[in-house]
C-alpha cells in the first residue's frame, strides 16, 4: 500500500473543520467503482430531535458497475419528519476520475436525483467531489456536496436554494470483517451565504464497518453509525445502518 502522507494532512484539515448532520439514513460516499458488480442495498437512519420530535428514513436500491468508471444505482425511499411522510424514488450516478491508488488521491463525483413519489415534495439534485486517501490501514473520506431543490412550491413559503453540505469518515481497516472509525455529517446552508453558527447543524460520532465473504464472490458489506449532534439545530442523537449484498 501506497505511503500517502501529504494527502493525509490535507485530509486531515478538512475534517477539523466542522462538519454536519444531513437526513437520518444518508451515509458517507466513496469515490471508488468496481466494474461488474452488483448489489442490492438497504439503509436506514433514526434520529431524535432536540425538540423531542424524531425522524427516520429508510431506502432499497440496486446498483451496477455499468463501467471501470461509473456506477448507477436506483432508490426507493421513504423518509419521515414529524407527521410528514415522503415516498421518492432515487437515481444515483458516481463516477472515478482516477485510477484506484495512482495518485495521494483519488477523486470521483456523485450525482443524485430524486423524484418525489408523494404531493408536496420537490424534487432535488445533489452533486459534488469525493476525495478518498490512505495512510497505512487508515483510510480517510472527505465530500464537498451541493443540494438543489426544485419544483411545486411545498407550502413552506422558502424559496429553493443551493445548500452546502460536508460528509467526512475515517476507519482503521483491523480486519475485514470489523473495522473501526468516525463519521460527521453536516450542513452548513446555502452555498454563497452560510447559515449563523446556531442554524447550522453538526454531527459527528463513532461508526463500524465490515465485509463478510460468503462464498462464489458474493459478500455482504455494513456499515453503522451512532451520531451525537454538537450544534443547536442538531439533532441529539442520530443512528444509521447501511447493508449491502454484493455478488
Amino acid at each position: 500500500m501506497k505511503n500517502r502522507g501529504h494527502a493525509l494532512i490535507l485530509c486531515c484539515g478538512l475534517i477539523n473543520s466542522g462538519w454536519a448532520f444531513a437526513g437520518a439514513a444518508d451515509y458517507v460516499y466513496t469515490p471508488i467503482v468496481e466494474y461488474g458488480e452488483k448489489e442490492l442495498d438497504f439503509k436506514a437512519g433514526y434520529a431524535h430531535e432536540k425538540d423531542g420530535t424524531h425522524s427516520s428514513g429508510a431506502s432499497l436500491g440496486f446498483g451496477y458497475g455499468a463501467t471501470e468508471s461509473w456506477f448507477t444505482e436506483v432508490y426507493l425511499k421513504q423518509e419521515r419528519s414529524g407527521n410528514q411522510l415522503a415516498n421518492i424514488a432515487e437515481w444515483e450516478n458516481k463516477f472515478q476520475l482516477t485510477e484506484t491508488g495512482k495518485y495521494p488521491v483519488d477523486v470521483g463525483v456523485i450525482t443524485e436525483l430524486e423524484a418525489p413519489l408523494s404531493s408536496h415534495t420537490p424534487w432535488e439534485f445533489k452533486f459534488g467531489p469525493l476525495l478518498q486517501t490512505e495512510y497505512g490501514k487508515l483510510q480517510l473520506n472527505g465530500n464537498l456536496l451541493f443540494e438543489r431543490a426544485f419544483g411545486p412550491d411545498n407550502g413552506s413559503g422558502v424559496p429553493y436554494s443551493t445548500v452546502f453540505q460536508y460528509q467526512w469518515q475515517a476507519k482503521y481497516r483491523w480486519q475485514p470483517i470489523l473495522e473501526i472509525g468516525v463519521q460527521g455529517l453536516g450542513e452548513l446552508g446555502t452555498w454563497d451565504h452560510w447559515d449563523a453558527p446556531s442554524a447550522q447543524t453538526h454531527s459527528l460520532g463513532p461508526a463500524v464497518f465490515g465485509k463478510i465473504d460468503v462464498g462464489n464472490r458474493q459478500a455482504i458489506r455494513y456499515n453503522a453509525a451512532w451520531l451525537l449532534g454538537h450544534s443547536a439545530a442538531a439533532p441529539d442523537h442520530t443512528f444509521r445502518l447501511q447493508v449491502e449484498y454484493e455478488y
